[in-house]
């Protein structure tokens, strides 16, 4: 079998990179940031029009017709930017909550772990949100509240989605780095040319396509276990590599100029609110 991408895959996902570089560039991450992080309609909107919530609808309903190896290229692309908003959450109920595919309606889920991001943006709120209040979040682009007495599992194509937008931090993370350690220059030479911060670069690689193989190989099973471990991997590659990421730009990476916390505090996010890494690590051991 060959696992390679596919033309239109690979058109796909650069349709989709190019698309976010435009809309939502650094310039704008800094601006929604600096902003207090409100959502974009316009952009949502935007997003509706070009397929990226209706991807996996069939064309007879108005969707795309394409499946879940597709969409994980999408949300890795949204990760890697820090797109804002309840994506995956929008993206799952296409088809079953009007505007929803389009763009026109902003839908959120409270999540097994009693957490609700963007609850005050959304148009729908999918799940019991009765006694929500508000948290504060470490992340200034993820309004959350918490919902007392949520419960339950996750639905498969949420955790692998959100596993994907992991993929997505680690992939910048490490290419970050690298960027960074090829060009700042220490006792007359690039620290790139430190072992040590070789060795940082290299461990971030091997994690984000661990990761990135981890979630593929779960889009094309749609195995529930396989989704478990992909998301265990993920978390692990997108909070490490920004820890690593952080290391290798040293100081600087520690200033709120630097964009490297903003990923971390996202991975952090994301790994809490979706299948947290015990118990993925337990549905996983389960299966063994």
């Amino acid at each position: 079998m060959d696992f390679r991408l596919s033309r239109d895959q690979t058109d796909l996902r650069r349709g989709v990179r190019e698309l976010l570089a435009g809309r939502f560039g650094r310039e704008a991450l800094r601006a929604a940031v600096d902003g207090g992080g409100g959502l974009d309609r316009g952009l949502w909107k935007e997003l509706g029009e070009a397929g990226f919530f209706a991807l996996r609808l069939p064309e007879d309903e108005g969707g795309v017709g394409l499946g879940l190896p597709e969409a994980v290229l999408v949300f890795e692309e949204a990760g890697r930017v820090l797109l804002p908003g309840p994506l995956v959450a929008t993206h799952v109920a296409a088809g079953a909550v009007p505007g929803a595919a389009e763009g026109t309606a902003v839908v959120t889920e409270v999540s097994p772990e009693g957490l609700l991001p963007w609850r005050d943006a959304a148009d729908v709120v999918r799940g019991d949100a009765a006694g929500a209040v508000p948290v504060r979040s470490v992340d200034p682009l993820t309004p959350l509240h918490r919902v007392p007495g949520a419960g339950g599992a996750a639905e498969s194509v949420t955790v692998l989605l959100t596993a994907a937008e992991q993929v997505g931090t680690a992939a910048w993370c490490t290419e970050a780095a690298v960027a960074y350690a090829r060009q700042r220059e220490q006792f007359g030479q690039v620290i790139g040319g430190f072992q040590a911060v070789k060795h940082l670069c290299a461990g971030m690689l091997v994690r984000t396509e661990l990761a990135r193989a981890a979630v593929w190989a779960a889009a094309v099973t749609g195995d529930a276990v396989e989704t478990a471990g992909a998301k265990l991997l993920a978390d692990e590659a997108a909070v490490a590599n920004a820890r690593d990421c952080l290391q290798v730009h040293g100081g600087m990476g520690f200033t709120w100029e630097a964009d490297v916390h903003l990923h971390l505090k996202r991975a952090w996010v994301r790994a809490a609110l979706v299948l947290p890494a015990g118990r993925a690590a337990e549905e996983v051991a389960a299966a063994l």
